[in-house]
């Protein structure tokens, strides 16, 4: 059994008591559950959750609770609104921004800080590609191209995410002022991952591909795709807090582009409250990403800042805590108006 809540409301006011439910401590309230059981799909009031059995009573409950903050050194990071993670790539061949920053640790450092004051709550910073095609980068260059920037970022008082599925890189660049490792294989790719992790007390970004192994591109074959990519996430998130690591620190990403169709993307978009049944702070990395160009007559990257404001703002509806995004100062701007909007709403007005 999955439960995805729907039927959202703008404010619990006028609703009797237990006839909505908060989305994990959020900004979002909702009126009933879609009930997934294989291929059988039925909606149900929140109020009758219980009567589903004890699957449903703790999905309801894991759905419902708060997630707590992270202390990250002197820095705060809070989950009861959404933010947005800066993408900063120090790569000569990332789909968008490949080669803007490469061999200038300063100026790239310079680009962080940019988006730290442009309003990003931290600065997702990569060393290697991971669109479909990418050649891998020996872990001695990315920590090369890594560590001079994370060590920047660091001092000038930024949380900083590293982007890396390499254990030497993870070690490194944590060692260097990092405060989270965001892992595209789920600590699955480097068989020292997951004791580097769990050894570090580091928050972890675990996302969703079909082959971690071997780059996350490959055919997904999914029976259900939004289902599909819940259990694999549970399955892992349960695997990886017995290797060491808190729950607590555990965020997730279902991993939109990485082997899936266009309509498999569109499933997951449409249906991303579901993935709060993980009881995990949920990131959404869907910025300029080839989906956008599939449904606007192929746009190029650098043209699809508007595609991208969409998804962010789908990703805030839907309850998401996390939108990694290239576009900061655009993105900060229509989460604030969406904020706006959301405070007014949820005082009745």
């Amino acid at each position: 059994m999955h439960l995805r809540p729907v039927q959202f409301v703008d404010t619990p006011i006028g609703h009797a008591d237990g006839s909505v439910a908060r989305i994990a401590g959020g900004l979002q309230w909702f009126a009933a559950y879609e009930v997934i059981e294989g291929r059988t799909r039925r909606t149900i009031p929140v109020a009758d959750v219980a009567k589903l059995g004890d699957r449903a009573t703790h999905l309801h409950a894991v759905i419902t609770a708060p997630r707590a903050a992270l202390q990250l050194g002197e820095r705060t990071l809070r989950f009861d609104q959404p933010v947005v993670a800066g993408i900063l790539n120090v790569t000569p061949d990332s789909f968008s921004d490949g080669g803007k920053h490469v061999e200038d640790p300063a100026a790239a450092a310079a680009a962080g800080i940019d988006m730290a004051a442009a309003g990003a709550t931290l600065i997702d910073v990569g060393g290697e590609s991971t669109r479909p095609g990418a050649a891998a980068v020996w872990e001695g260059d990315e920590i090369a191209r890594l560590v001079p920037v994370v060590e920047r970022l660091a001092r000038a008082g930024a949380i900083v995410s590293v982007d890396t599925r390499k254990a030497a890189v993870m070690e490194a660049t944590l060692a260097a002022g990092a405060h989270i490792v965001n892992d595209v294989a789920a600590l699955l790719w480097d068989d020292r991952a997951l004791d580097v992790v769990a050894k570090s007390g580091c928050p972890v970004v675990l996302m969703h591909s079909p082959d971690p192994k071997k780059g996350g591109h490959g055919d997904g074959g999914y029976a259900n795709v939004l289902t599909d990519v819940f259990d694999w996430l549970e399955t892992r998130i349960a695997a990886v807090v017995a290797g060491g690591v808190e729950r607590s620190r555990i965020m997730v990403d279902p991993g939109i582009g990485f082997g899936k169709t266009l309509a498999e993307n569109l499933a997951l978009l449409n249906s991303l409250a579901i993935f709060h049944g993980l009881g995990c702070p949920i990131m959404l990395g869907a910025s300029r990403k080839r989906l956008i160009g599939a449904l606007s007559n192929e746009a190029p990257v650098d043209q699809r800042l508007a595609g991208s404001l969409a998804l962010a703002l789908k990703g805030a509806e839907a309850g998401v805590q996390i939108l990694r995004v290239h576009d900061v100062a655009e993105t900060v701007q229509a989460v604030k108006i969406w904020r706006g909007l959301r405070d007014q709403s949820l005082i009745g007005g």
